[in-house]
């Protein structure tokens, strides 16, 4: 592997950061890696289009309306479990993450109280550390996949690129177990990312159709043996699990539509809605049942995580300049914050790829650092005496004043920050009639320590989301620019401060619709509806002037084929023919055995053209394309013939059904050291066409190469035909595949295209 420098790079042509793996020049006829979580894994593309071969005719006339209706039926039922699943898993992670930290914090204030300062902060920076180690631990030797958000490789894997380790049962242990330790330990992340990439794992163990590993082989199961269903399942779960982490079951839909989907139909939709709202459901119901008491340090707050309803929102024009001056800083600061993320991220991988004893003491050494800042920062802060009417100071692990080191009915501002979980400090920001509670030299001191601690803890080796540090962020930089701009605006500091975290997203994220449905589901101050949209407008559009989102720069950094949604401009210079890469290999209707193994030996291609030549028909013809998988799963079944005739469909069906060539689960299938083919066997033939799908997608050389990506990323597509213009050639030209339309695969072929000034695109 060939490692790029780790200064930014932004290729001024494409817009996109270099990517720390480089392919090769043919992309297509080698094999593919991308890093996914920590470590560096073999991708493939995925096969949403529907192969309509003589078996699958063949299975769709013999279903009767009992059936269909049973397909229909556990597309629902899935669809409520995945929403049980992820709300329950949700629940649970709130629950040992409150329990967990309060712990670690109460017996950090019950030494403080004694004024026993060195044992508080051992006490403290040792639970930290040890759950920092833990997960690391756990991430670095049981699962490197379920590093990080999750939510590039969720993204990746719903425009149509897999690995084996993204959706994994032992990614979602981690991913769960190491996002509790990782929040509990106050490192500078959140859970909300990680449940996304956890709701979408649920939603792939849930879709795999069966297993016979595990005696799972009920009959309606075997439907969902296609990448088609369970690219549906895998959305509803990635909606799911923002709606488990921010309690926003409408955000969740609206996310997954905007952010991580990149095909969408109004079925899915609704299925979609369904899923979050049955979240919903079971978030309400097992936190009501922990407001009694029965859950330990849980169960204070309700499904509104940080509640502004309170708060009376009334503006005017002065108001909505500040709102614009604070969209505008956010942009800049977000663009920033991404810039530096890349940076580190380019820096942290020379790093974990050492192996995971250096990614363990990665993350202890920024385990370490943030305990220091979280202790030892408020020692700069003064102290300040109690509002009257107040319950001040707070005892116990979270609330609005902290004593700290301070005297009687006096408190702590910035500890009332760093020494309490990342909900609850967001929550002491987001507060409203507490207009003096912070100085602005405490929150100028919190902003730099939070933006800095978000940008060097994302890229280690436990789950992390950025959700949260970002929030916090914005929402210590939106409550300073709401004190400094008082006499401008009689805006209450705590919306200041959710217009901040708004800014903030928007200038990191680049979403505009769900950020603001999650905001306002966040805080129930629908009132605030308008000046959220306007501050995002704006940090979206100034943001956009530097860089892409977090998540699409992570994506192209981690080595993903990513199709984007509008074709690079150069494209628009080349024909689909000018990108096709050779050698192109083709398969005869009636192939011989030899033929078709020592193809699979030499090639790791997954599509063949099949021809049809005489005297099966009048003159060489494409005939359609056949799969790597099925014809494994072909000659393991030795349906041969000794001569070379063509059998028909009658002669497979005897022997194969439509499901014996559904796509495996979790499994890896048939692959070709399992054949035990014979010399004998190797001289004999075996009829292709049953297998073959007859009506695959075909563009012809001549069309353009952007038209072509269009074509290819809207239908899902993972072998497109190329075929001549003129008659009288050979009846296909190439295949292209995702890899073909990637900018450093093209840009190789054309390196005159580097140069060349790009067009406006519409």
């Amino acid at each position: 592997m060939e490692r790029n420098s780790s200064s930014f790079y932004e290729d001024k042509e494409t817009g996109a950061a270099e990517p720390l793996i480089r392919r090769r020049a043919v992309a297509n006829t080698t094999s593919q890696s991308a890093i996914v979580g920590a470590n560096i894994c073999p991708i493939e593309s995925l096969d949403y289009e529907i192969v309509e071969n003589d078996l699958l005719k063949e299975d769709w006339r013999s279903r009767n309306k009992v059936q269909i209706f049973q397909y229909v039926v556990l597309k629902w039922a899935l669809a409520l479990l995945i929403g049980l699943a992820t709300g329950l898993v949700g629940f649970f992670n709130n629950l040992a993450v409150e329990n967990i930290a309060g712990f670690k914090l109460l017996l950090t204030s019950n030494f403080m109280l004694k004024h026993r300062y060195h044992a508080a902060f051992v006490v403290y920076a040792g639970c930290n550390l040890i759950l920092a180690a833990a997960t690391a631990a756990l991430c670095a030797y049981v699962a490197p996949a379920a590093a990080g958000s999750g939510i590039p490789e969720v993204k990746a894997y719903l425009n149509g690129v897999d690995a084996h380790s993204i959706l994994a049962p032992s990614t979602l242990f981690v991913k769960i177990f190491g996002s509790i330790g990782g929040v509990a330990a106050g490192l500078m992340v959140g859970k909300e990312g990680p449940m996304v990439h956890t709701g979408s794992c649920i939603a792939s163990i849930l879709g795999q159709g069966g297993s016979r590993r595990y005696h799972l082989t009920w009959k309606w199961l075997r439907y969902f043996k296609n990448d088609r269903d369970r690219r549906d399942l895998i959305t509803c779960g990635a909606a799911a699990g923002v709606a488990a982490a921010f309690r926003a079951p409408v955000g969740g839909v609206l996310f997954a539509l905007e952010e991580v989907a990149s095909w969408w139909r109004s079925a899915l939709l609704w299925r979609t809605f369904f899923t979050t709202a049955v979240v919903a459901v079971v978030l309400r119901g097992l936190i009501g049942f922990c407001r009694s008491g029965r859950c330990g340090l849980f169960g204070q707050g309700g499904l509104i995580m940080f509640d502004l309803s309170a708060t009376v929102a009334t503006y005017g024009t002065p108001d909505l300049i500040a709102v614009v001056v604070i969209g505008a800083i956010g942009g800049l600061l977000g663009s920033f914050y991404n810039f530096s993320v890349d940076k580190i991220l380019r820096n942290y991988s020379v790093i974990n790829e050492r192996g995971a004893p250096f990614k363990i003491l990665l993350t202890v050494t920024i385990s370490l650092l943030t305990s220091c800042c979280s202790y030892g920062l408020p020692w700069l802060a003064k102290c300040t005496p109690c509002p009257p009417g107040s319950q001040c100071p707070t005892i116990g692990r979270s609330g609005n004043f902290k004593s700290f080191q301070c005297p009687p009915n006096h408190y702590n501002d910035l500890a009332s920050l760093f020494l309490n979980t990342n909900d609850d400090a967001i929550r002491n920001l987001f507060s409203g009639g507490t207009e003096d509670e912070f100085y602005i030299s405490s929150l100028l001191i919190f902003f730099a320590a939070s933006f800095s601690l978000g940008i060097v803890t994302y890229g280690i080796a436990i789950p992390s989301g950025l959700f949260i540090p970002v929030i916090m962020a914005g929402a210590s930089y939106g409550r300073l620019l709401g004190t400094l701009l008082g006499p401008l605006s009689k805006l209450d500091k705590g919306l200041f401060s959710l217009l901040g975290a708004a800014s903030f997203l928007g200038g990191t994220m680049r979403m505009t619709v769900s950020v603001c449905v999650i905001l306002l589901e966040l805080t129930n101050d629908l009132l605030m509806l308008p000046l959220v949209m306007l501050v995002l407008l704006v940090s979206k559009t100034v943001a956009d002037c530097f860089n892409k989102g977090i998540y699409d720069q992570i994506v192209k950094m981690k080595g993903f084929p990513y199709l984007e949604c509008h074709p690079a401009p150069y494209m628009r210079n080349l024909d689909a023919g000018d990108a096709v890469s050779g050698p192109l290999i083709t398969l005869a209707g009636v192939e011989k055995v030899a033929n078709i193994v020592y193809t699979l030996k030499l090639t790791g291609h997954n599509g063949f053209p099949v021809i049809d030549e005489p005297p099966f028909s009048e003159e060489p013809g494409l005939c359609g394309l056949v799969l790597r998988s099925h014809l494994l799963v072909l000659l393991k079944g030795k349906q041969f013939t000794k001569e070379r005739v063509s059998t028909g469909a009658g002669h497979v069906l005897q022997r194969f059904g439509a499901f014996d060539f559904a796509k495996a689960g979790s499994g890896k299938g048939v692959q070709l050291e399992d054949l035990d083919i014979d010399d004998e066997e190797m001289e004999m033939f075996v009829d292709l066409h049953p297998i073959t799908n007859r009506s695959p997608y075909t563009v012809v050389e001549s069309m353009p190469l952007s038209k072509a990506a269009v074509l290819f990323r809207d239908l899902g597509l993972r072998h497109l035909c190329v075929v001549p213009k003129t008659p009288g050639r050979h009846p296909i030209v190439g295949i292209l595949t995702r890899h073909d339309f990637m900018p450093e695969h093209i840009l190789g072929l054309f390196p005159h295209l580097k140069h060349r000034r790009p067009h406006m695109s519409v």
